[in-house]
């Protein structure tokens, strides 16, 4: 689903999916009426807007020209183009079919449904006008004639029927309002550590102190007592000269005495 589609209009697009071509898998979104996709020269996932527009016009292998995860019929993609400024080099993926079909969600009032302002029936009526498969939730007039409570809005077209229960949409559209109307949130991004930089002070250097505290230190107090006074005294300079070459070395030290 795309990142962009609230959590309530997302569940209820998957409903959709899985109601319009019977899967919710990544392979709906290539689905064409009948699954008559395989007579096409590619999947319509890999094709532009003006490509699959194309092959709608001039000679689709189906009666219907439904395409991808919501079935837009030819009329409905080339409004949606037009509404939405789309450009013909689009790539017809599942990304912008889920932000299409919100759109016609949106479209068959969505947006006043999660408000409360209008009625769980009424919205299933719209629903059931832009998607075939979807029943009416009370009897009512419908594109031909007057249609029952579990009817397609299309009854008595010769073409369409409803493919699930009105019970299956009332139970959705209320976990859908229940989700809410937000979209995402976006995982965070953890905040990179700030680099070392060498402008530090030679007191807090983790080299001075390994340094003072295991070669210097140790070095003094280990069995220096017991030798002879000149040999102590070459080693008292010996480990002058090591500090101070360790010391010297370090970057900060280098730095403030301009030896870089």
């Amino acid at each position: 689903m795309d990142k962009t589609v609230p959590a309530g209009a997302a569940i209820l697009l998957d409903f959709t999916r899985k109601t319009e071509v019977g899967t919710e898998s990544r392979r709906g979104y290539d689905i064409i009426y009948s699954n008559k996709q395989h007579l096409l020269p590619k999947p319509i996932t890999s094709m532009t807007i003006a490509e699959l527009q194309g092959h709608q016009r001039k000679g689709w292998p189906a009666r219907s020209t439904a395409s991808g995860g919501y079935q837009f019929m030819r009329a409905t993609l080339a409004g949606l183009r037009k509404e939405l400024g789309l450009g013909d080099g689009q790539i017809f993926n599942p990304d912008l079919q889920d932000r299409l079909g919100y759109h016609l969600l949106k479209r068959r009032g969505y947006e006043a449904f999660m408000a409360g302002k209008m009625s769980r029936t009424e919205f299933g009526k719209r629903l059931a006008m832009e998607w075939a498969s979807f029943p009416v939730l009370a009897d009512t007039k419908g594109q031909k004639r007057t249609v029952r409570r579990g009817q397609s809005y299309y009854a008595g077209d010769g073409l369409n029927k409803a493919l699930v229960s009105p019970d299956a949409v009332e139970a959705v559209l209320d976990r859908v309002r229940a989700a809410g109307n937000t979209a995402p949130t976006p995982t965070p991004r953890p905040e990179p550590e700030p680099a070392p930089t060498d402008d530090k002070s030679v007191a807090k250097s983790k080299r001075f102190w390994t340094w003072l505290t295991t070669g210097g230190i140790g070095a003094v107090f280990s069995g220096v007592g017991a030798l002879d006074p000149n040999v102590q005294l070459l080693l008292g300079g010996a480990l002058v000269v090591f500090a101070a070459y360790a010391i010297l070395t370090m970057p900060a030290v280098r730095k403030k005495l301009g030896l870089t």
